[in-house]
């Protein structure tokens, strides 16, 4: 995982998720996660990204 990549999962995980895997199913569950709340966001930008 590089230093971008990590920068984003924190900022802006959709849009980490979304570089990684295109428009998908994961990219609209890490977005819903990201407006619920920042954490379970970033958490599952880390774990897609992993």
């Amino acid at each position: 995982m590089s230093i971008l990549t990590i920068i984003l999962n924190i900022l802006l995980p959709p849009l980490a998720v979304f570089l990684k895997h295109g428009l998908g199913t994961t990219f609209l569950i890490s977005l819903l996660l990201t407006l619920i709340g920042w954490l379970p966001g970033i958490i599952h930008a880390f774990i897609v990204n992993d």
